[in-house]
């Protein structure tokens, strides 16, 4: 049986006016929490919030199949496609799972991208010890047992644990077809000496990207709204960072 159409749709919000900057929030990709973040930055574009799983569109508490990045990705590249005016280019940016979103994005459908910017993405089997890697995070944060991600008492934070963690963390990003748009990975001051900060600089090495820091750890982007809008602005829009 197929679904109804409307468990179909995707789900995203548009706040602002300017060009199109789309946004690939975290975990289970729930927007919570990004409201100061998009507001700041809608003074500058067209802020485009993509919620990959309808979380914070009435699809929370029902079941939730195992996540692939492709299929984040690709709903990114239809919402692009719905929103962005033809001839144009989008800027991108994605925090953790939603970087590691960005980055498959990048890979695919280049062809409309004018900068992407993928703050930690914990895709840590890149690193030459990345299977152990992986095991000491998923074990860091759900004692390396899966959770259920199903039912009425589900939470985002219970989907990206039991159906987003394991294949997110496991996706290792490949570099982009052909001439491609800007690149710079991006990791937290706070986050200096940790893995994801590790992943990050060591995955600009690899794909040719630029390395930044930006404010705050992990939770940057929720934590220092004001300060991480400003330099996302800049960073999106800096010639320094145009492709080549």
């Amino acid at each position: 049986m197929s679904e109804p159409a409307d468990e179909r749709r995707d789900h995203y919000d548009v706040m602002g006016e300017g060009p199109v900057l789309l946004l690939l929030p975290g975990g289970a990709g729930h927007p919570m929490g990004f409201g100061p973040l998009v507001k700041a930055l809608a003074a500058r574009f067209t802020v485009v919030t993509y919620d990959p799983l309808g979380l914070a569109h009435g699809r929370l508490g029902l079941p939730v199949p195992e996540q692939r990045v492709a299929d984040w990705s690709e709903g990114a590249h239809r919402v692009l496609a719905a929103v962005l005016p033809e001839g144009e280019s989008a800027y991108v940016f994605g925090t953790s799972s939603g970087g590691i979103a960005a980055l498959d994005l990048l890979a695919r459908h280049p062809e409309r991208l004018a900068h992407v910017v993928a703050h930690e993405p914990p895709c840590v089997t890149v690193l030459p010890d990345g299977a152990e890697r992986r095991a000491e995070l998923i074990g860091q944060l759900d004692g390396g047992e899966r959770p259920p991600a199903e039912g009425e008492s589900a939470t985002p934070m219970g989907v990206f644990l039991g159906r987003v963690l394991r294949p997110f963390t496991s996706y290792a990003p490949l570099p982009a077809p052909g001439p491609a748009p800007a690149l710079t990975l991006v990791a937290g001051t706070g986050s200096r000496g940790q893995l994801l900060y590790r992943t990050a600089e060591f995955l600009a090495g690899r794909l040719g990207a630029a390395f930044m820091e930006f404010p705050g750890g992990h939770l940057g982007a929720l934590d220092h709204p004001a300060e991480f809008a400003d330099l996302l602005t800049g960073t999106l829009r800096s010639s320094a960072h145009t492709s080549s």
